[in-house]
């Protein structure tokens, strides 16, 4: 907790949780394409992280204990950390926002972390009450277990779908400075791997975002129906 309170672990803490999160986008982008191979295959894909561990450990334990729960430390931490290190660059400038300001350094992505940010974390409360939750209100014809039909119900909705992607776009200008961003967080900058960091930056960002895209616009063609 003493090096947390400095900037210093707070911008560890960013890039520690930022990891977990952006390992954890990975690997739900590659769940969601389970989709594809039909209602089976992705039903028994959602079954089987609920069984994860079984028979050793009772069921879901090992899902709640080693990974919706990290999750959310891991987000709580991220806003935490995020909204402290604002603040306190804020106090530092002594005014808000000047104009003109200098924005050779903090490219447009950086100077929209705010508000991609709030509007991911607006999304995914809203995705979780519609796939997740099955509020009645969010997916009316939400079936626990069938996967497959909660998402071609949600994406035969035209707002869903724009909605959805629109928040894709948000979760893209994060990710992209997140993954760019990471590097320098843990002191790993140089300008020898600047262009490896961009690259790597830009290539994740795509492979996220068009993984994403894929499942609600496969609906729309009627490639998942």
């Amino acid at each position: 907790m003493e090096i947390y309170r400095t900037d210093v672990g707070k911008k560890y803490a960013m890039a520690i949780s930022g990891v977990m999160l952006l390992g954890f986008v990975v690997f739900h982008m590659i769940g969601n394409l389970h989709v594809f191979q039909g209602a089976a295959q992705i039903n028994t894909y959602g079954e089987g992280l609920r069984d994860l561990g079984e028979p050793l450990f009772p069921r879901t334990l090992v899902l709640w204990a080693f990974l919706r729960v990290p999750l959310a430390a891991a987000f709580a931490v991220h806003i935490h950390a995020a909204y402290t290190l604002g603040y306190t660059n804020l106090k530092a400038r002594g005014t808000h926002y000047q104009s003109p300001r200098d924005y050779l350094v903090a490219n447009y992505a950086s100077r929209t972390m705010r508000w991609s940010g709030t509007i991911v974390l607006l999304f995914l409360a809203w995705h979780l009450a519609d796939l997740t939750w099955g509020i009645k209100t969010v997916n009316s014809e939400f079936a626990r277990g069938d996967i497959y039909n909660n998402l071609v119900f949600t994406f035969s909705r035209w707002p869903v779908v724009v909605l959805y992607l629109a928040a894709q776009i948000a979760l893209a200008f994060h990710i992209r400075h997140g993954a760019w961003s990471l590097f320098q967080s843990i002191g790993a900058n140089n300008p020898r791997f600047n262009k490896f960091r961009r690259t790597f930056a830009n290539t994740f960002t795509a492979i996220i975002v068009i993984g994403f895209m894929a499942v609600p616009l496969g609906t729309v063609f009627g490639i998942i129906h």
